[in-house]
């Protein structure tokens, strides 16, 4: 069962969401909040192990391979496994080549963004309602109001899918007094 729904007017909590937002990137919380966007990044994948090892191996035979032909081993009877040796080469080196490349977002990058944004707590007070409608849906907006203390859990989800894959999710969360 689930609790009930209660309506509370925008403009009651407002100005309370918006200084919190503000307060996530002002001078005093930024280092904070720049800890949390890096240290929530998906981690990017290693290097194949496997491919890298593929390769050292093909690289290793077709070493074999010329020190038998200069050992004076027919190179007609090499063939066939050079040949083998020579494609699983190329395989390993075109996985390591086409493998993606570590994307995360860097703590100067984050950095940079934010500063970008200028004075975020001061755009958030000029902000015109259909505006800051459109921030708290994509920043996942929720509240949820406790009638019997008068107060608010606000919580917000910011992902940031980038470019080349990777996405950076800040979740924080606070409680207002109504």
């Amino acid at each position: 069962m689930y609790p009930p729904a209660v309506y509370l007017r925008e403009d009651s909590i407002r100005d309370a969401v918006n200084g919190w937002l503000g307060e996530l990137f002002d001078s005093e919380h930024v280092d904070q909040t720049v800890a949390a966007l890096i240290g929530s990044q998906e981690r990017p994948r290693p290097e194949p192990a496997t491919a890298r090892k593929r390769l050292a191996d093909a690289e290793a035979k077709l070493r074999r391979f010329q020190a038998a032909i200069g050992a004076g081993i027919d190179p007609a009877a090499l063939v066939e496994a050079i040949n083998t040796a020579q494609t699983e080469r190329a395989a390993a080196r075109a996985e390591l080549d086409n493998a993606p490349p570590p994307a995360a977002i860097t703590e100067a990058e984050v950095y940079a963004m934010i500063d970008s944004l200028g004075d975020v707590g001061a755009a958030l007070n000029r902000g015109k309602p259909e505006n800051l409608a459109e921030l708290y849906a994509r920043t996942g907006l929720q509240v949820c109001y406790e009638p019997e203390t008068s107060t608010a859990e606000v919580s917000i989800r910011v992902n940031s899918v980038r470019v080349r894959g990777r996405s950076c999710t800040l979740f924080t969360r606070r409680v207002l007094g109504a």
